[in-house]
């Protein structure tokens, strides 16, 4: 048993068919193609599991925003065989994780889609995406920050500001300039040269 997990829903491997499906549409075809007949068609089912398995088109937005993210994994750790190395290995491996899903097609897409929700008030979409993207980010890496601390390994006084701290580091202003259409070049290479970089730096200011 590992001290460390995500609470995500488990999806069946239909329906994370039916997300990745429907991921696919918003990039293709942006948010006039995420139509509940679309979203069917491409993904061979019907409007009624639809709205079975996601319920309304929220709920279909929150599971995608949520499969999105789930991509963003956390290496398991215990606290029996916490060490400096294993530490360093697992926040490396959440931010390259995090990196590669930040910069690819779908979550700039999901993110331009959010921002222009949110700026009209069209739906909740920009509400979900903050609450599982950067808080489920925050939720999932912050027992790892705590684990850290308890075994001497980092220091800091408020979990709240290393967690910024380490998102700052990793994310800089790729994010941004992505969805403001900066044609960055992110390579296999770059993302682990950059999750190394920012790790390391993270360790420079909170290693104990």
């Amino acid at each position: 048993m590992t001290d460390t997990g995500d609470e995500l829903q488990v999806l069946s491997p239909r329906q994370n068919d039916v997300l990745e499906q429907a991921l696919r549409l918003l990039v293709e075809g942006g948010d006039r193609a995420l139509t509940t007949a679309s979203i069917a068609r491409a993904a061979n089912c019907s409007k009624e599991s639809l709205y079975k398995w996601f319920g309304d088109r929220d709920g279909l937005l929150t599971a995608m925003v949520r499969w999105q993210a789930s991509k963003v994994r956390v290496v398991p750790l215990t606290r029996e065989k916490l060490d400096a190395e294993s530490l360093f290995s697992s926040l490396e491996h959440f931010a390259r994780d995090w990196l590669l899903v930040l910069s690819g097609k779908t979550s700039i897409a999901l993110n331009r889609l959010a921002v222009s929700h949110a700026a009209s008030a069209k739906s909740a979409l920009g509400d979900i995406v903050l609450a599982n993207g950067p808080v489920a980010m925050a939720k999932r890496l912050k027992p790892i920050l705590h684990m850290g601390q308890e075994a001497g390994l980092l220091a800091f006084d408020d979990i709240d500001e290393a967690f910024r701290t380490f998102f700052g580091l990793v994310v800089r202003d790729m994010q941004i300039r992505l969805l403001l259409g900066d044609r960055l070049e992110l390579t296999d290479d770059v993302v682990i040269r950059d999750a190394r970089r920012a790790t390391k730096q993270f360790f420079a200011l909170y290693g104990a």
